[in-house]
């Protein structure tokens, strides 16, 4: 991978790991199934932040879509993810979406848009184009996940998250990979005890990666099922096992395994105090795999990292194979105007945009990659695991409101650090949903 590459994808991280941050008011949105001319251009307005997959789109355009953009001419638009929910906002109000769009970062914002009847079904028509198949199973399940059982997002990122570890701090301390919560904690113990700090993570700006620990306790003890419960009102933040999971991530805390200040760490310098050995263990999305790759930033040496789920808690209801991934900004389909010319794109996407992801940027997608292509260990192991997943879950703030989701990010530093009790931090959430 050059370093210009590594540059542009480090850009995502923003998109793809906080995609939960905003919301939309789409009650006054008509149908968009109502008759229209035929696009002339397939035009895709996207992100500003993500530059690499239009940039791909291009490359199959002149490639293996030619056939495709001479019938209908590839139209690339973008905006500023700050600007993009009012601009969708406001072209779902006109029933003039483009024909291929970033839908929002919320999964609310995607499913207003296709109860307004905007959205195409993206599973019906893969499968009427006879490319079902080139969905991964994992990305399917993560996009189910999002939207109610819906398939109507296309998955032009592909992220799988939990635990790297540093294979050399491992072995130095006679650790073996946990696959238990007991196993988890008494290994930060020992690391601990050894001078070295157990988990590299933070809570400075926005606190997603410690509050992704918490869901991620959830999903082991209580199943898949433990945020969408909470959205569904079945459930409340403030029950004893939902507290419980709080706590047990406040006692990681309190034990000085995440670090002395927390609350001072961001996003950058947890990855660097896990590239340059101040750390052993890090929880993170494979959107980090582009950091491993560069060979300024890392110390510690590719070969040195290696990758475990997130551990199965004692008696819990789920498993250690139910990875947390996202699809970061999901990608819509305008029904209004979708047709063969637009379903012939599709078709050729969905057959060739995995390996093109791959080849031209690194960057794993949710479609199969048809064509061989030369990868880094890591960048392998991270499709194995993805091809070996067939149910994902998601993580905390996945079904929560924009004003939710802040405050779960600003008060998760004061759990960990000890001035919030769990049972108070889960009733601040709460009060927010």
């Amino acid at each position: 991978m050059t370093t210009a590459t590594r540059r542009v994808t480090r850009r995502l991280v923003p998109v793809l790991a906080a995609v939960a941050v905003s919301t939309l008011a789409l009650s006054a949105c008509g149908s968009g199934g109502g008759s229209s001319a035929a696009p002339t251009k397939f035009t895709y307005l996207h992100v500003t932040e993500d530059p690499a997959t239009p940039a791909i789109i291009k490359e199959l355009a002149g490639n293996e879509c030619t056939t495709e953009d001479k019938a209908l001419p590839y139209d690339d638009q973008s905006i500023a993810q700050a600007q993009l929910d009012q601009k969708v906002q406001l072209l779902a109000g006109q029933d003039a979406l483009p024909t291929m769009f970033s839908a929002g970062g919320a999964p609310t914002v995607t499913q207003a848009l296709d109860e307004a009847g905007q959205l195409v079904d993206v599973a019906a028509e893969l499968d009427k184009l006879g490319v079902s198949d080139d969905l991964l199973p994992a990305a399917r399940s993560t996009i189910e996940n999002l939207y109610g059982g819906n398939v109507n997002a296309l998955p032009f990122q592909f992220n799988i998250e939990g635990f790297w570890y540093n294979k050399q701090i491992f072995a130095d301390n006679g650790l073996e990979v946990p696959t238990t919560w007991d196993e988890l904690t008494n290994a930060a113990k020992v690391l601990n005890d050894a001078g070295v700090q157990p988990f590299a993570t933070g809570a400075s700006g926005q606190g997603w990666p410690v509050t992704r620990l918490i869901s991620g306790y959830l999903f082991r003890e209580l199943g898949p099922d433990a945020m969408a419960d909470i959205r569904d009102g079945k459930t409340k933040l403030t029950d004893p096992e939902y507290v419980k999971a709080a706590q047990a991530i406040a006692d990681l805390g309190t034990a000085g395994y995440l670090g002395k200040a927390p609350e001072a760490v961001d996003y950058n310098t947890i990855i660097s105090d896990f590239l340059t050995g101040k750390a052993g263990i890090m929880y993170m999305g494979s959107w980090a795999l582009p950091n491993f790759a560069d060979e300024t930033a890392n110390k510690i040496g590719s070969e040195n990292i290696g990758f475990f789920a997130y551990p199965e808690v004692e008696g819990g209801k789920g498993s250690i194979d139910q990875l947390p991934a996202n699809i970061g900004v999901p990608t819509a389909l305008s029904q209004k105007s979708y047709d063969k010319n637009v379903g012939a794109w599709v078709k050729c996407i969905a057959e060739n945009f995995g390996s093109a992801a791959l080849k031209e940027s690194g960057q794993i997608s949710g479609f199969k990659v048809n064509t061989p292509v030369e990868t880094d260990d890591l960048t392998t192991l991270v499709q194995q695991k993805i091809e070996e997943t067939s149910q994902s879950v998601v993580w905390f703030e996945t079904y929560f409101s924009s004003k939710a989701s802040t405050t779960s990010w600003n008060n998760i530093a004061s759990l960990v650090d000890g001035k919030i009790t769990a049972e108070e931090f889960m009733k601040l959430v709460q009060a927010d949903l």
